[in-house]
């Protein structure tokens, strides 16, 4: 039970992190791979503020402040002057911005691990006298309660709908009267907010950050991304939980725990060679 629970709470970090991925890529049809890298920026931003005020919410708060502006930073200096580039040239351009990202962090806070305390909330007993920590439920409902309201806000809401169009075809939203630009750089802002969330998250899970600690993360949730179909926002969260519980399965059974990546990225392969656009991926016609 404890393994399920562990194994959710990772996968909606995971899901979380997903979202963003998938987000920019149905609405700017590119592969943000800066975007692990926004949340070692928030985790170092909790790690900061908790520094200074001691207190978790005002740290979270801030990052989630600094994140978004970080997403709209990049967005509108690395990107947008590429909106019409070749796929190669952006590509190239997310992954100086991870690595540059990855050098500031460096040179301000060294490439040691640093740790840092979001505080001890305690644990609870739920059935069967299973103690889980509050920390990982607490987790668990926010990751689901964050995913329900963007889910109800792409499919509810005038700016959601407009999301929507512009993933369909930009060409045609804009003659509509849509501000394709303004869609775009408020996609970055969103996923940008949820990075902030999932280092949040993730620091109540494993309390210590370094200048990679978005690597691995940011990976494997391009991973989920790519399981579930990328640009399908239902995609990424069923990609998220199932890689996370998968995960957490894998490390408690000691035969499997030295392989647990390569099972996890086995799972892709496998996926990808029955289903190539992912479990809820739909096929795109092109245009010729």
């Amino acid at each position: 039970m404890n393994t399920l629970i562990n194994g959710l709470c990772l996968g909606g970090i995971y899901a979380l992190i997903a979202l963003g991925y998938t987000m920019v890529y149905g609405i700017a049809k590119m592969l943000n791979f800066a975007h692990g890298d926004i949340i070692m920026v928030g985790a170092y931003t909790i790690f900061s503020t908790l520094a200074l005020m001691g207190h978790p919410i005002p740290a979270v708060i801030v990052a989630v402040v600094v994140c978004t502006v970080l997403g709209l930073l990049t967005e509108r200096v690395a990107y947008r002057p590429l909106r019409g580039a070749s796929p190669l040239a952006v590509l190239i351009t997310a992954i100086g911005v991870s690595y540059l990202l990855q050098s500031i962090a460096q040179l301000i806070y060294g490439s040691k691990s640093q740790s840092v305390s979001m505080g001890n909330l305690g644990s609870v007993t739920l059935f069967n006298n299973v103690s889980v920590s509050i920390s990982s439920i607490l987790t668990l409902g926010l990751c689901l309660i964050i995913m329900v309201a963007l889910t109800l806000f792409v499919k509810k809401t005038k700016v959601g709908c407009a999301m929507l169009a512009v993933s369909e075809d930009r060409a045609a939203a804009q003659l509509m009267g849509i501000n394709v630009n303004g869609i775009i750089t408020l996609t970055f802002a969103i996923g940008s907010a949820l990075a902030a969330f999932a280092s949040t998250f993730y620091l109540m899970q494993i309390p210590s950050v370094t200048p990679t600690l978005g690597s691995m993360p940011g990976i494997k949730a391009f991973t989920a991304a790519v399981i579930g179909g990328i640009g399908s926002i239902p995609g990424a969260m069923i990609g998220g939980i199932l890689l996370g519980v998968i995960e957490k399965f894998a490390l408690s059974v000691p035969v499997l725990a030295p392989y647990t990546t390569a099972i996890e990225f086995g799972l892709l392969i496998v996926i990808l060679l029955f289903r190539p656009t992912g479990l809820l991926g739909k096929k795109r016609r092109e245009k010729v």
